[in-house]
Order: structure tokens, then sequence, then C-alpha cells
């Protein structure tokens, strides 16, 4: 069962990336550069956005991208706070099932406004904030079900794999919707839809919420202390699942009484829990710099890739007047997309090397601040040497996905099920959707404002997108500083104990 439960959450989040992705791909079709297509096949168009969708043919194109981006955010941030009480209160199989379904018919009817001609800038905007409304139902229901089924032992590990569902359904993203956008880009939405409509089903059929249904004992989420056992109920062969299925105390002749169900958390209540506020604002920006990434590294590559190109050719007419040496790469929408996945390539290997260290330490917040504070550089190099060259743009594009998600895989997973599992909670389940929830929606309001300054910032050069990306990991990482601090409290402990100091 918990194999399951993970093979099927996985494939759930999977495509609820993969529907997410085809936007950023289908950027650069939009509003291509139509003078390297050839001649104007109409006459009487305009020469320069004459193979443009409208209404993405104007030279405030990357603004009315960003507005995209920002009605799909917005909407998923807003949504977020109030699906994870839903969550809660709801069966979660009816809530995830219900929320592919219908994220699967939003992310078609975008693209089917190629099919039906639509150039109106409302509809696109408003089939955005639909989905990304119903996008909403899917983090709070997959966590909350994975934590249901494991404890804290190796949670980091086991989430941190886990969790490269996310860069997958970004990579199957990118190469779906690069396989039909150039010749129909709809297709690149539509193929999608369908994807997670059918996942959808599957779990809808499939999925188990709690190991209490199949007559499984909960995992344990936190370790009890000395006083809090009960020395008689702890036997040879106690532990997390016994051959029966029933742990030793359920062994008496006596009926078993039913236990009260719990009360689901509060909003409040939730931010009460240690630790809460802190990561939820460190995703904030951590979010804000990995969303951006995904909306606009295509673009990104496709301009500089332009840049490189015309600059390569200037170069070889200067050292002779009929160069024959190629010039620099010129990346167009499906190559530039291809590219891309090389950072979510990064992102699944810097999740799980984060999860197995805070496994190892103990220490979530040191080992998120610590690739933080390593991000920031590698973004300056790779704005500035990561064009130089295939090689060393492939090898920077990973190192930065690891650097850049590892901390944002890390706060999403293995944090948020331990703070909603919180031994304050008393052994509360009702709190895992709320507290995920609250952690993923307020980095969500960081996920919306990345891509809606890229989409201001672009226009005065990629340098200044990357500044405001490197202040916002600078600014992720101190307010990580009090739980680093703590954490360092705790390590410092038993070291002093073990030397004969006193420690207060």
């Amino acid at each position: 069962y918990r194999g399951l439960t993970l093979v099927l959450t996985f494939l759930s989040y999977t495509s609820y990336h993969l529907s997410r992705k085809p936007i950023s791909i289908v950027k650069s079709q939009l509003h291509p550069n139509c003078s390297a297509l050839g001649p104007n096949p109409r006459n009487d168009s305009n020469s320069t956005t004459w193979c443009s969708w409208a209404p993405f043919d104007g030279d405030n194109y990357k603004e009315l991208f960003g507005a995209l981006d920002n009605a799909f955010l917005v909407a998923y941030a807003i949504g977020m706070f109030i699906s994870g009480i839903f969550g809660e209160r709801l069966p979660l199989r009816y809530y995830l099932s219900g929320g592919m379904v219908l994220s699967g018919l939003f992310t078609a009817l975008f693209g089917l406004g190629y099919f039906w001609d639509i150039h109106v800038l409302w509809y696109f905007i408003v089939v955005q904030v639909c989905n990304g409304l119903v996008q909403t139902t899917g983090w709070p229901a997959v966590v909350a079900c994975v934590g249901n089924w494991f404890g804290k032992g190796k949670r980091g590990l086991i989430m941190g794999i886990w969790n490269s569902h996310t860069s997958v359904g970004n990579i199957l993203g990118s190469l779906i919707a690069g396989a039909w956008v150039s010749s129909a880009w709809g297709l690149s939405f539509v193929v999608p839809g369908i994807i997670i409509t059918t996942v959808g089903i599957i779990c809808f059929l499939f999925l188990v919420e709690y190991p209490e249904d199949v007559d499984c004992n909960p995992p344990l989420h936190h370790v009890m202390t000395t006083s809090e056992k009960d020395p008689e109920s702890v036997t040879s062969n106690e532990g997390p699942l016994s051959l029966s299925g029933q742990s030793s105390v359920d062994h008496s002749n006596g009926p078993k009484e039913p236990a009260e169900e719990p009360e689901a958390i509060s909003f409040l209540g939730a931010l009460r829990i240690p630790g809460v506020v802190e990561f939820s604002l460190c995703l904030l920006f951590a979010k804000l710099v990995s969303y951006t990434f995904l909306y606009w590294l295509p673009l990104y590559i496709v301009n500089v890739g332009e840049f490189w190109g015309q600059w390569g050719w200037s170069l070889a007419r200067e050292a002779s007047p009929d160069p024959s040496p190629l010039p620099a790469a010129h990346f167009g929408a499906k190559e530039a997309g291809d590219l891309s996945t090389l950072f979510d390539v990064g992102g699944i290997l810097g999740g799980i090397f984060a999860g197995l260290i805070s496994d190892y330490t103990g220490g979530r917040a040191t080992t998120c601040c610590v690739m933080l504070v390593a991000a920031a550089p590698m973004l300056f190099l790779y704005n500035h040497v990561g064009q130089n060259g295939i090689g060393t743009s492939i090898a920077m594009l990973i190192i930065c996905g690891a650097l850049v998600n590892g901390p944002y895989a890390l706060i999403t997973t293995a944090v948020s099920a331990d703070l909603g599992t919180h031994e304050s909670l008393k052994g509360n389940a009702k709190a895992l959707s709320t507290v995920t929830a609250i952690i993923d929606g307020t980095g969500s309001v960081g996920a919306a404002l990345g891509p809606l300054l890229a989409g201001l910032i672009s226009p005065t050069g990629w340098n200044n997108v990357f500044y405001m990306l490197i202040a916002a990991d600078v600014l992720a990482c101190l307010l990580l500083a009090r739980v680093v601090v703590k954490e360092a409290r705790g390590w410092c402990g038993p070291m002093a104990r073990q030397r004969g100091y006193v420690v207060t």
C-alpha cells in the first residue's frame, strides 16, 4: 500500500506539472522571430510580426506573457490557502481526482484557442485563472496522502526521491509541448490535458487515503519520550506494522472502542506551529526563483542564443570577408525547450541530495540555507558564462537546478510533513493538509511575483532579472536564520554534554 500510494501520488503530481509547463514552451512560438522564417507570404501584414499569434504580436508581448503567468499563479496562490481547509474536510480521493479532471479540461481549453482561432486576450486570461484555482487541489492532497503513510524516520530521502515528480513533469511537459509547438501549438496543451484527466481517473479508482482504511496501523510521526511510552505496551514484536496489521496493544480480548475523530485544525492554529511562518516566508522567495525559471528559461535561452548567434557572425565576418565558420548556435522554440529540461534534471538531483543530507544531519533549515547561499553565485555565473558553449550551458543548468530546486523541494515535502505532524499536535492527523497548503500557498505568492517581475524587468536587460533572482535567494536564506540557530544549538547541546559542560 505504501508503494501504491507513492506511485499514484507521483503520477498525479507529475501530470499536474506536465500540464503547467507548455505555456513556457509555447511563448516563443506565439511571438517568434518572423524574419528567420523567410519572406512574408502575406504582403498586407506587418513584415516583422506576420507569423505571431495575436494578441501577442505587439511590442508589449513580454508584458502580456507576464499577465498570463500572473493570472494562473495569483489564482493558484489565493486558492491554495482555501484548498488545504477543504482538503482536511473532504475525502482526499474525490478531491484530488476531481481537481485533476478539471485541470485537464482548462489546460485543453487553452490549446483549443488555436483550433478555434481565438485572438482575444481575456479568453486566455480567464482559462488561466480557472486552471490556477483547480490546480490547488493537487499539492495538499498528495502530501497529505504520503504523510498519512510514512513516518518521520527517512521522510527526507523518501520524499526527496518522490518529489522528483515536479521535475519529471516539467521535463515531460517540455518534451510533449515541444513535439507540436512548431506545427500546431494547440496540441501542446490538449495532449497534457488528456494525460492529467486520465491519471485523475486512475487515482479515483485505486488511491487509498489512510492506513486505517485497509486495517493497517498509522506510522510513527515523532519520537516519543520515555515518559510518553506505556511500558506494558512495548513488546518484542512492536513496529510500524505487525504481521496481522495490528499493533501489540490491539491483541486484547475485549472489543476495541471506536476512536473519537479529531477536529481539523484551524488556519490560525496551524500558523502557531513552530517553524510554519519561517519556512513559509522562505519558500516565498525560493519558489519565486524556481517559477521564474519554469516560465521564462526557454525564452531566455532563445533570446540569448540569438545574441550569441549575431555576435558569432560579426566575429566571423571581421576575420574573413567570406566566413566559412558557423556562428554560435541559434536555439529555436523546440531546442530551447529541450535544453531547459536540464534545469529540472538538476532539480531531481538537488531534491534527493537535500532530503538525504537533512535526514542524516536532522537539520532541514540548515540544509536549505547552505544550498540557497551556494545558489546565488551560481546564478550570477550562469548569466555571464552559461552561454559560452553548449557544454558550459548544460553543466550550469544542472548545477543551478540542483541548488535552486533542492530547498524548494525539501520545504514543500519533508518540512511540510514534519510540521503537519508536529508533536505539539498530539497525534492529530487533521493538520497535514492545512499546514501544507499554508506553506505552499505562501510560496505560491512568490511564484506569482517571480514571472511577473521577470516580465516587467526583462525589457531592461536579462542581467537585471538575474540580480532580482539572486536577491530573492539571499532573502530566503536570511528568513531561516532563527531556525538554523535553533538547530545549531540542538547539535551543540549533545556535544557539550559529551565533553562534560553544563548546558542551560
